[in-house]
């Protein structure tokens, strides 16, 4: 009988790091690179896993098809920044596999991930802010989430967080809840179904703005067809390149033996290299 490895997988959410790198050190050139970069070794050394994946952001058709308004109240003209994030994900390319879905968010990625590895029995952990990746606790016993933020792993709801957030809305999302549904309201009708069955119908909106929500709200699961619509970059690290390149942007601190030396043993086992 052959016995099954269990692995420990790691799950980076991509923009929600890169965006959380624009706090801390701000002088030179190109800060928001050095800030993630120094965050980024201490963060997957915490954690020790098998596998690593940084999930990008693809384009999620199907919610702005339910609400064109859905996330119109993200902007970031910001040239440098966007110059910077690119970079960063190119340079990323030398330390970890990349995952990209063209048609799904990145959350819906890593949802589908965290099933196909939960169910063969790993352990994953989530990396985000985004509190979107609860509703994964209400699923998968064997999969946590760790808010680099609050520097601390997530409590599993002791409610179903879609049903919760349905009710309430999104403000981050720009999904616009029920109207006087509050986070105390949504709390008390989310567990006492009927209670909330009673609320939606007194007014005909209120079902229609909640089953709406819901399907913006819940992660989708594409992992019959992952292999074949994913883009997977699983590469090679080319240390080599990656030093030049930190070397080019005046990094030196991050250049030094010891500090190196630490940065390579930290992702040489996830990369084949």
């Amino acid at each position: 009988m052959v016995k099954l490895v269990k692995m420990k997988v790691l799950l980076l959410d991509a923009y929600n790091l890169i965006y959380r790198a624009r706090s801390g050190f701000m002088k030179g050139d190109f800060p928001i690179v050095y800030n993630f970069f120094r965050g980024l070794r201490p963060l997957v050394e915490k954690f020790n896993p098998d596998k690593v994946y940084f999930v990008l952001e693809g384009n999620p058709e199907f919610r702005t098809q339910l609400n064109t308004n859905y996330k119109a109240n993200r902007s970031n003209n910001d040239r440098s920044f966007h110059e910077q994030k690119s970079q960063i994900i190119s340079m990323v390319k030398e330390c970890l596999p990349i995952v990209r879905h063209p048609k799904l968010e990145c959350d819906d990625t890593i949802a589908t991930l965290v099933k196909m590895h939960c169910s063969k029995g790993d352990d994953c952990t989530i990396i985000s802010s985004d509190s979107d990746f609860y509703q994964l606790l209400n699923i998968f016993d064997n999969c946590e989430i760790y808010n680099p933020v609050r520097k601390k792993i997530i409590e599993k709801p002791d409610y179903d967080y879609v049903t919760w957030k349905a009710l309430r809305g999104d403000a981050t999302d720009n999904i616009s809840g029920i109207p006087g549904c509050g986070d105390k309201t949504a709390t008390k009708l989310v567990k006492d179904p009927q209670l909330m069955s009673e609320y939606l119908q007194k007014e005909p909106n209120r079902q229609q703005i909640f089953e709406r929500n819901v399907n913006l709200i819940r992660l989708v699961d594409f992992s019959d067809s992952y292999d074949a619509d994913a883009e997977i970059h699983e590469g090679h690290a080319d240390w080599e390149q990656l030093a030049d390149l930190l070397e080019q942007m005046g990094f030196d601190s991050m250049l030094k033996e010891k500090t190196w030396n630490k940065y390579t043993k930290t992702f040489i086992n996830l990369t084949g290299e």
